[in-house]
């Protein structure tokens, strides 16, 4: 082990990349997805809401006939409904996972433009569903949804289109950036 690292082989090559600050043009893409993101959440789901009236209404909007629709729906849970009714937890979870991005981000530790931008999806989700915990009695407004006959996918919002958008593109970064590559040894 080099005397000088904390990780076997490394270069002062290698310690550079790791702690290299983000440019100006990540901080704008972080910024500007978090902020159009959240906004586009907030925004869409008041505009829906009014239009539509309270969720017990029954009223819908057909957008494609048999396929997706609006309707207005609350959430008192995560994805799926999973921890229902549990809104300290989730609301606890989501500051943490907030500030753990917002963290690992000002680090430098997102140097490829694919994670910047999945960051600012990740963050502007966080914010779009954290937004309605803290101020709609912990539910959270859902109005897309799609279907095929009876078979209805759960009914979802853009913060949580931006939470899967940036789940993709962490999966896609992983398989083409190298990141999470084994890297061997150099040979002697």
């Amino acid at each position: 082990m080099n005397a000088k690292s904390s990780q076997p082989n490394e270069s002062s090559a290698d310690r550079q990349r790791r702690f290299q600050p983000l440019d100006k043009t990540a901080w704008f893409l972080w910024a500007f997805i978090t902020i159009a993101g959240t906004a586009a959440d907030l925004w869409s789901k008041q505009a829906v809401f009014n239009w539509l009236g309270p969720p017990n209404s029954g009223k819908t909007y057909d957008v494609i006939p048999g396929f997706f629709r609006l309707v207005c729906c609350l959430n008192s849970g995560a994805a799926f409904g999973i921890f229902e009714g549990q809104r300290i937890y989730l609301i606890a979870f989501s500051v943490l996972t907030l500030l753990a991005v917002a963290a690992v981000f000002a680090m430098g530790k997102f140097q490829e433009r694919i994670y910047q931008i999945a960051a600012g999806c990740l963050t502007a989700g966080i914010l779009g569903n954290l937004y309605d915990r803290l101020f709609n009695d912990g539910q959270v407004r859902d109005f897309l949804d799609f279907y095929i006959g009876s078979y209805h996918w759960p009914a979802f919002n853009i913060a949580d289109a931006l939470l899967c958008t940036a789940g993709g593109l962490i999966l896609v970064a992983g398989f083409t950036t190298g990141a999470f590559q084994k890297q061997n040894p150099p040979q002697k």
